[in-house]
């Protein structure tokens, strides 16, 4: 199955949990159940937006965007953080009021079985999609999943408190469980938000995947050859790495590139995904980087 097709799953699964924590809510009348509905209306809305941009970013490269379209799942990371967070303001808001104006809970039985249906669908997308996004590295799929977990999250600490309200008649614990919602969700916002931030400004590859670079370069290194200046950075599903190879200044064209032609199918087979930009240097040779007036 492809990231587009769990994506339009998930739309489809937050347009059946909205209508069931929906009528939990009117069920019940309970404001910790209405935030758990207001957070399912987020995941439809992020869904959505991160279904465009994963169409998007599979574009190949064309006229103007010749490295291709894989920075567009960031920006739906991005978006689902900010959605997540005017979420949370809301409920945070309706909380308040509850708690200054406490109102008795109805027909809470009913209400609590449709929000466990409705968490037991999102746990299994939940989990199928986060482990695809491994696969595929794809951050707008990863970025629904978490959204999806900590829905999931959400909804069974507010079970939990409107089971509490039932046993102790505190009225008071209903709103007081739609801000520890809010204050969740808000924490997954701004982890999603900086994690976008970090792959639009080219962060570098996890420190597992330079080791296992770094372990291929050694595989080509001796007395004639050398690896320098290394740099990479990630773009959505795509990683590059850019570095320098010093050779003999003796050897010929083709067999400096014969020998670059190995070093790059070496990486690629080790880091799936990976695009290499090797430029070859004869050994008594420095490329010189950072000069003052590249900074003017």
């Amino acid at each position: 199955m492809q990231v587009s097709s769990y994506l339009k799953l998930s739309v489809a699964v937050a347009l059946a949990t909205i209508a069931l924590k929906t009528g939990a809510w009117w069920l019940t009348g309970s404001v910790g159940l209405l935030s758990d509905a207001l957070e399912s209306l987020v995941n439809l809305a992020g869904a959505s937006f991160a279904l465009a941009m994963v169409t998007l970013a599979a574009q190949p490269p064309d006229d103007e965007h010749h490295y291709g379209h894989h920075k567009a799942e960031y920006f739906s990371s991005g978006f689902e953080g900010v959605l997540i967070l005017v979420a949370s303001l809301a409920i945070l808001w309706a909380a308040v009021d509850r708690w200054l104006n406490p109102q008795p809970l109805e027909q809470v039985g009913i209400g609590l079985a449709l929000s466990l249906v409705a968490t037991v669908l999102n746990g299994t997308l939940a989990w199928a999609m986060l482990k695809k996004a491994r696969e595929k590295r794809s951050m707008a799929l990863e970025a629904d999943a978490r959204h999806l977990f900590t829905d999931v999250w959400t909804s069974i600490g507010v079970v939990a408190g409107l089971i509490a309200v039932q046993a102790t008649g505190w009225l008071w614990l209903d709103p007081l469980i739609a801000a520890a919602v809010a204050l969740n969700i808000l924490r997954e916002a701004v982890s999603l938000v900086r994690r976008s931030a970090d792959g639009l400004m080219d962060r570098a590859l996890e420190p597992e995947v330079m080791e296992r670079i770094q372990a291929t370069l050694k595989e080509f290194e001796h007395g004639t050859i050398r690896f320098d200046h290394l740099s990479t950075r990630r773009a959505g599903q795509r990683r590059f790495v850019d570095l320098h190879m010093h050779m003999p200044s003796s050897w010929s064209l083709g067999r400096a590139a014969t020998l670059r032609g190995s070093v790059e199918q070496a990486l690629m087979s080790a880091v799936p995904g990976l695009r290499a930009t090797i430029e070859l240097l004869p050994m008594d040779v420095e490329a010189h980087f950072d000069d003052p007036r590249d900074l003017l």
